[in-house]
């Protein structure tokens, strides 16, 4: 009796499952393709309501039927997406699930005796769905299997001005010129997997109720000598025992915070040393046997509120000869200074005579709002030596008394990069907000936007300008501190490039001395039609060293956990406006990809001279932007003394000022997943000397972002960036997951991970202390980004 009835109930929920997916794929196929998309869908609805009548009448053909759509689904989801594991997860999964559950003894029994040579079809079609699934597993499309050439004997020369005593990084990229690599190796390929915590340091600095959602701790450390310098969240300054991570002294700003920040972040501090000899960024190769009077090495601390303040590295004592007893006040001069609307929160460039600033200013929220002015300033004095406003007419004027920088002019809130020996600073620029529509920019507000800027760094005057985007309105800036490298031509030709990895995937070489393409980067034409009042540029370059998608998405690149959510993302890329790489805004909803948040983030490459070669970690995550005519819900500006900024970076951005707001969010399923397929993250290896990139993997799992901590590698998004050592090993965190992650430099091979007690949306480094290599990591996690908040510096090395 309980056998009878567990077969009724087994063969009611059968007839259930199959009528509920046939209509659903039926109604949800119609639509799809009723908006151009595939026919599929339709099919499989209709066999899945054939085979639902069949089963309802204990019909063997039931079985027969659905081992045909399984089979028609294997070839069609082979010729959408090729051995693509998790491409072809969604179309087969549930489909693989429910044939399973046709075979079990009491859904089988329910069918007639004559069930045999169905059954065995259905069976036979299983295997071969699994035997593919399997095969998918071993034989990635997307990933590229290739070695690095082997070092070379003998180590290139240091350029001059770059020489740093091996065991420190007194610099954000190591040393001033971004490279994020260590000559270290007494940690290697080898050895790397006994990496153990030597210390760990908590800053007690967590968020508040007054921080708006995005705080962030993307410090990466400086170490010069026996200390290390770090800045939390709120930029309290930590000084700490290079060997031990004891706390020498701390500083803290008493930074005021409000939810109308867009961000409260620090990225970094920056060093000057005036007792070394031709002193910049870098640490000298040997202490002085003396020691040096109050702030003759000074730490500069910028806070987002506006100031810059310096600090004697030793004691942690404000410089009484700089500026305000200490504290440079960056607002003056500031046409709008609202708190949170300029935030210096990368650290600037020190050269021997000047501090180079620049800063933040908030995205989309009004056409008035702060200058993006960069500025130089007497390292010793804090006394303004020049300026240069790249949306003013003449941007190396000296203002007069009374007189402003102008408003809304592009600005430059990534690390920049400094040449000694030219002179020159090279600073990653963003576009003239509002950013999404700008059909009210003037031509100064455009020269100087989403570009490669080289100015004199002693005099601020303009060397040279290059522009990756044309009349941006993706924000898709330059997002990341570039890297400059002497990189050896295909003629044997000794080169200074530089290198600047964009948003849009590209990353851009010019020669460093006139901001001429090494690598070619012609101009081709893009998709057109812009939102009323607005208008696109023809054209856009593109560089021959990308990352950027070599095709436009198609339906056949959505995604989600079942071929049920698969099926709404697909319907709802058909219903978005999207003709590929730089589709213009739309009220209609567009689809921007690569996405807002750029296949480059502020993390950077990292550049091994040595071998020139470059490690990057490229992700792809489509957004969607919707512009919102002004009118009920998306109201005009407030009048002064209103709401500050909008607090955020996706969600809904007012726009005050122009005839749009926009609403800016990834580009997500019903059920939160992304709607493009994995993966969404990478690392990759490119050789310098040829191009070419040689090796490309997954990285990052889905532990800390699905509802079971699964470690399936997937390849997620990942925001922070990656450094390499002469050990042949490089280190990355920055991914969804909460870990870091050493690989093989020469074939991206993993080769030891650890858990993370936070997020690590940070870039980590690599110093030496009484003869011991550490490499440390900010953990503090990141609140837009999702990941686990904390207040961490964890330092790993060998036992």
């Amino acid at each position: 009796m309980h056998s009878s009835a567990s077969i009724r109930v087994a063969h009611l929920l059968s007839v259930l499952f199959a009528s509920l997916s046939g209509v659903y794929l039926l109604v949800g196929g119609i639509w799809l393709a009723a908006t151009g998309g595939s026919l599929y869908y339709v099919f499989a609805g209709i066999v899945m309501l054939v085979t639902a009548v069949l089963i309802y009448r204990r019909s063997p053909l039931a079985l027969g039927l659905y081992a045909l759509l399984l089979l028609c689904t294997i070839v069609w989801s082979l010729w959408e997406v090729g051995t693509d594991f998790w491409a072809l997860a969604p179309r087969l999964d549930v489909l693989v699930v429910f044939g399973i559950w046709l075979l079990l003894p009491y859904v089988y029994r329910a069918f007639e005796p004559s069930a045999k040579t169905h059954g065995l079809a259905l069976g036979a079609t299983l295997i071969v769905s699994v035997a593919v699934l399997v095969f998918a597993v071993f034989n990635d499309p997307q990933e590229i299997n290739g070695t690095l050439a082997s070092a070379p004997a003998q180590a290139a020369a240091t350029p001059a001005g770059e020489r740093v005593a091996e065991g420190d990084w007194p610099a954000y990229g190591r040393t001033q010129h971004g490279t994020r690599y260590s000559p270290l190796k007494q940690i290697n390929a080898d050895n790397v997997k006994d990496l153990k915590v030597a210390w760990i340091f908590r800053t007690g600095d967590m968020k508040r109720s007054t921080d708006p959602g995005e705080i962030t701790n993307e410090v990466t450390p400086i170490k010069v000598g026996d200390m290390l310098y770090l800045c939390s969240p709120h930029q309290i300054l930590f000084a700490l025992d290079a060997a031990t991570g004891q706390e020498k002294w701390r500083f803290d700003p008493k930074l005021k915070t409000d939810p109308s920040f867009q961000h409260v972040t620090c990225r970094g501090v920056s060093y000057h040393d005036s007792t070394a000899s031709g002193s910049n960024n870098d640490s000298p190769d040997q202490a002085p046997a003396t020691a040096p009077a109050i702030c003759a090495r000074r730490v500069y601390l910028p806070v987002n509120n506006g100031h810059l303040y310096a600090l004697d590295a030793q004691t942690g004592q404000l410089c009484p000869d700089f500026a305000n007893h200490g504290d440079l006040d960056l607002q003056v001069g500031q046409p709008v200074t609202t708190a949170g609307q300029y935030e210096p929160t990368s650290p600037p460039v020190i050269t021997g005579k000047v501090i180079v600033i620049a800063g933040s200013v908030e995205d989309n929220y009004s056409t008035r709002e702060p200058s993006g002015v960069i500025r130089g300033f007497d390292v010793n004095t804090g006394k303004l030596l020049w300026a240069f406003d790249p949306g003013a007419k003449n941007p190396e004027a000296v203002l007069g008394a009374g007189q402003h920088y102008s408003v809304n002019s592009p600005n430059s809130w990534a690390p920049a990069v400094y040449d000694a020996k030219l002179d020159l600073v090279y600073l990653p620029m963003g576009v003239s907000t509002p950013d999404i529509w700008g059909g009210y920019r003037t031509p100064e507000q455009e020269r100087f936007a989403s570009g490669l800027l080289a100015l004199n760094a002693t005099t601020g005057k303009l060397a040279w300008f290059y522009q990756t985007v044309h009349h941006d309105l993706w924000d898709m800036d330059l997002p990341a501190q570039p890297t400059l490298a002497d990189i050896t031509d295909r003629s044997g030709n000794l080169v200074p490039a530089v290198y600047a990895p964009a948003k849009t995937g590209n990353i851009f070489v010019l020669d460093r001395r006139t901001g001429t393409p090494i690598v070619p980067a012609p101009e081709k034409p893009v998709p057109q039609g812009a939102a009323q009042g607005d208008h696109v540029s023809p054209t856009q370059p593109f560089s021959a060293l990308t990352f950027r998608p070599d095709r436009k998405l198609t339906g056949a690149d959505m995604w989600g956990a079942t071929m049920f959510d698969q099926l709404v993302c697909r319907v709802m890329f058909q219903r978005l406006n999207y003709d590929g790489t730089f589709t213009p805004p739309s009220v209609k909803g567009t689809l921007v990809f690569p996405g807002n948040l750029g296949m480059f983030e502020w993390g950077g490459i990292a550049v091994d001279t040595d071998r020139q070669i470059a490690i990057a970690n490229p992700i792809a995550l489509p957004f969607v932007s919707r512009l919102m005519p002004r009118g009920p819900g998306n109201p005009i500006e407030p009048a002064a003394g209103g709401t500050g900024g909008s607090g955020t970076e996706s969600g809904i951005q007012p726009q005050y000022g122009v005839p749009f707001g926009v609403t800016l969010n990834a580009f997500m399923s019903p059920l939160g997943l992304p709607c493009k397929q994995p993966a969404w993250g990478y690392i990759s290896a490119v050789d310098l000397k040829t191009n070419q990139i040689v090796w490309k993997k997954r990285i990052g799992t889905v532990r800390d972002s699905s509802p079971l901590p699964l470690p399936f590698k997937m390849g997620m998004p990942m925001l922070g960036g990656p450094m390499t050592t002469a050990g042949d090993v490089f280190f990355i965190g920055a991914t969804a997951d909460n870990y870091i992650r050493a690989f093989d430099t020469n074939t991206g091979k993993q080769l030891w991970q650890a858990r993370l007690p936070a997020g690590g949306q940070a870039t980590p480094m690599t110093y030496e202390a009484k003869g011991k290599q550490y490499v440390v990591i900010a953990a503090g996690g990141h609140g837009s980004f999702g990941t686990r908040l904390g207040d961490y510096v964890m330092a790993y090395a060998l036992p």
